[in-house]
């Protein structure tokens, strides 16, 4: 594996740079954000506007930084945040977001420099939605989505802590997952019109 480039970022100007290491972080950046943009977007083509935007945003403004976690760390929010900017124009996201990225951990924590109050506000308001979302499900749709995502099971334990088939607890996790998205589309929906 190669060095990383990416720390240039912080301590030189991009547009100083030699262009075969301006090609190099490029390409390392792209390998660095293409997963997870496409995971939520699921559009090539969108995804290679994000990466792109976020790049433009990441040489304009780097931070200093004092290692590459947290250089890497700041381009995450970075990314995160184009993306949900792409969803906002787009007015995509709540429609479309899979069921297992809209469920959030209570310990997921969004706030940086870099993140904007809107967001912050919006993402409280989108976990309260999940919140609320949860508690109205059937009671065995919340415990086997709390048991699977806040306690971290797998299906093996869960089926073992319910004593039923794994092939029981992945049908009845998705007909759960399934009930949670409707309720959340029909919820979050409403906010945007």
């Amino acid at each position: 594996m190669m060095d990383s480039k990416l720390i240039l970022l912080s301590s030189a100007s991009y547009s100083a740079l030699a262009p075969h290491l301006q090609k190099e972080i490029y390409q390392e950046f792209y390998q660095f954000a293409y997963s997870p943009i496409i995971y939520m977007v699921k559009e090539h083509a969108a995804t290679e506007d994000i990466i792109q935007n976020s790049f433009i945003k990441i040489i304009g403004s780097a931070p200093r930084a004092d290692n590459e976690a947290q250089l890497r760390s700041w381009m995450k929010v970075v990314v995160k945040n184009m993306v949900y900017n792409y969803f906002r124009k787009t007015k995509k996201s709540r429609n479309d977001i899979d069921a297992d990225s809209v469920y959030m951990s209570e310990s997921v924590h969004f706030s940086t420099e870099a993140a904007s109050l809107e967001q912050e506000v919006e993402l409280t308001l989108m976990k309260e939605t999940i919140t609320q979302c949860l508690n109205e499900l059937r009671p065995e749709y919340r415990a086997l989505i709390e048991l699977r995502w806040k306690k971290e099971l797998s299906y093996r334990e869960i089926a073992a802590e319910l004593e039923t088939t794994e092939e029981r607890v992945k049908y009845k996790l998705f007909r759960a997952r399934e009930a949670m998205k409707k309720m959340f589309r029909r919820r979050w929906g409403e906010k945007i019109e």
